[in-house]
């Protein structure tokens, strides 16, 4: 949803407002309305991608040719290598929603962040497509069942068709780690998680990992 009416309590707080955009169009209207940076996500993202489906490879340079705002490049990131490619596509920076569930600090199941360490990137699935709130999650029996009752009610299917497996079970999920309760968010960023670390492991890893690419590998491919 659009910060825009909160903006100018926002600003005379003093605090910088990051807003989530799924698209070039929403970016620039974050820009519009005064907000400091953008969060962009691409289509790899897990929970809401929005409806044009553009993946990060071309909607990181889209951005980067229309705004005037700095980004940070969201969706599908998890690993030293997509911090280097995100820079190179104009980001400023990286942010990452389910690679951080699998860290040790993670207040969250330890099912969950297990599951996400077993997953692969072909383990996710599109919900809510025909009601136009799509949102990527794992794959599970509850899944299983939404995808079932959109086959079956196609255009005539309403929310309420599946609140048994979306509304209010992320309790039964992130608390007591009963993975197959209902639909959580996941990206695609899953079959890059290989393990469990701390933040800061993770953190440093990565900004390492980014170093050595462009300290090593990308210097050999250096021009005279």
């Amino acid at each position: 949803r659009s910060p825009e009416k909160f903006m100018p309590l926002l600003k005379d707080a003093g605090i910088k407002v990051i807003h989530k955009c799924t698209s070039v169009r929403h970016s620039l209207k974050a820009e519009k309305i005064g907000c400091d940076a953008a969060s962009v996500d691409g289509f790899e993202c897990g929970g809401h991608p929005g409806e044009d489906d553009i993946p990060n490879m071309i909607l990181l340079p889209r951005a980067a040719e229309e705004l005037s705002i700095p980004f940070v490049a969201s969706g599908g990131i998890g690993n030293g290598q997509q911090l280097v490619a995100a820079l190179a596509l104009g980001a400023e920076g990286i942010n990452m929603g389910t690679r951080f569930m699998a860290t040790k600090e993670a207040p969250i199941h330890q099912n969950v962040k297990e599951a996400l360490v077993n997953a692969s990137e072909l383990d996710t699935e599109l919900i809510m497509r025909p009601l136009r709130n799509t949102e990527r999650v794992l794959k599970n029996a509850s899944v299983e069942k939404i995808l079932e009752k959109e086959k079956s009610l196609g255009d005539k299917i309403q929310i309420q068709d599946i609140f048994g497996e979306v509304a209010g079970v992320y309790p039964k999920i992130m608390k007591e780690g009963t993975v197959d309760a209902g639909a959580w968010s996941c990206g695609m960023v899953a079959g890059l998680i290989h393990d469990i670390p701390s933040c800061k492991e993770l953190v440093e890893r990565i900004v390492s990992d980014a170093e050595e690419i462009i300290n090593n590998q990308l210097n050999s491919v250096k021009t005279t």
